[in-house]
């Protein structure tokens, strides 16, 4: 069956979930929103585009940083209303500069911090 992204249950924005996962080792990389066009824009060049909440505009991920996601895989969850992008991340997948967004644990009742950013980031 041909994938349609019109199928997908987009938020009254017209925009889904989408959480970037590194395709060789399974670390959740990030999460972000992309809508119809962005999805398509991601299929046609093969680099994953989000859509940015904040700037209201399409956003190429690396474009400016250099840290690309190259869509490897994509997954789209059991309800529609959620993506899984498998992806080769170049450098950190973070603005704060870490591999992953995903870096504070909650233990016992205290954020941890769990890496740090990689080099030349703050």
């Amino acid at each position: 069956m041909p994938f349609d992204a019109a199928t997908l249950k987009y938020d009254d924005a017209g925009l889904i979930p989408a959480i970037a996962q590194d395709e060789a080792t399974g670390e959740v990389l990030m999460m972000a929103w992309m809508n119809a066009e962005s999805i398509a824009r991601s299929f046609e060049t093969g680099r994953v585009t989000y859509w940015s909440r904040s700037r209201q505009s399409f956003w190429a991920k690396g474009e400016t940083s250099g840290n690309i996601q190259e869509l490897v895989g994509f997954r789209v969850d059991c309800d529609r209303d959620c993506l899984l992008l498998q992806v080769r991340q170049t450098g950190p997948a973070c603005h704060t500069g870490r591999r992953s967004c995903f870096y504070t644990d909650v233990q016992d009742g205290m954020e941890v911090i769990t890496s740090e950013p990689e080099d030349g980031h703050s």
